[in-house]
């Protein structure tokens, strides 16, 4: 789905909470949105949410470290699952699941690995220490459809360079999210980064041979 190229990261929301924040969130216009497994509460915000907004969202888990969490991420409701590694174990159970692999990647090494493994996105994690011209680099080597999302010291303000260098995307943790914000907040922090995300958009190159590129 994914109307824009952007994850929402919910560290710590407990079930109580999800199903307002992923209606603002949804209504913000971003309808990718994972829940951490490594806080308690993860699986039932999980379906909470896939209740609330599951025909209008791309709903997932992050931090899934096993075939096991996989099968439990299924079991929830989930259609997305995104590790912190790159663990073939992982993506596998996640293609016989029938759900979307998302693996964490740190070098072209692990990324080709990933992507010949099966999977259907890359994590980029943590971008901070690989920075944009890391991304640029590893252009030259991965394959051109391969699509990553840079996540890991990620704000609004760092979307323009990341897409320049080939960033397909964004994973956004606390800022969209903290455990205690209210509905209320993330909405007004969503609107904000769904502004500056379109504008960095739109303000990129046409592709050559697109009907708004130069000829």
């Amino acid at each position: 789905m994914m109307r824009r190229p952007l994850v929402a990261i919910l560290r710590g929301l407990s079930p109580v909470e999800a199903p307002a924040v992923a209606r603002a969130l949804v209504a913000a216009g971003i309808d990718t949105i994972e829940v951490p497994l490594n806080r308690p509460g993860a699986l039932e915000a999980l379906a909470e949410m896939v209740r609330v907004v599951g025909t209008k969202a791309t709903l997932g888990a992050g931090t899934v470290l096993s075939p096991d969490e996989v099968r439990a991420v299924k079991a929830a409701g989930g259609q997305l699952v995104v590790s912190p590694d790159m663990n073939p174990e992982v993506i596998a159970a996640s293609r016989a699941a029938g759900l979307m692999s998302c693996p964490g990647v740190a070098t072209p090494t692990e990324a080709l690995a990933a992507l010949r493994a099966g999977a259907d996105m890359l994590k980029l994690f943590p971008a901070f220490q690989i920075g944009p011209a890391g991304l640029a680099a590893w252009r030259a080597v991965l394959p051109p459809g391969a699509k990553v999302l840079a996540v890991g010291g990620i704000g609004p303000g760092d979307f323009a360079p990341w897409l320049a260098a080939g960033a397909a995307g964004f994973g956004l943790g606390s800022h969209l999210y903290k455990p205690g914000n209210s509905a209320e907040q993330v909405a007004e922090k969503a609107a904000k980064i769904v502004s500056a995300l379109d504008a960095a958009l739109a303000a990129l190159p046409a592709a050559p041979g697109s009907p708004s590129a130069p000829r």
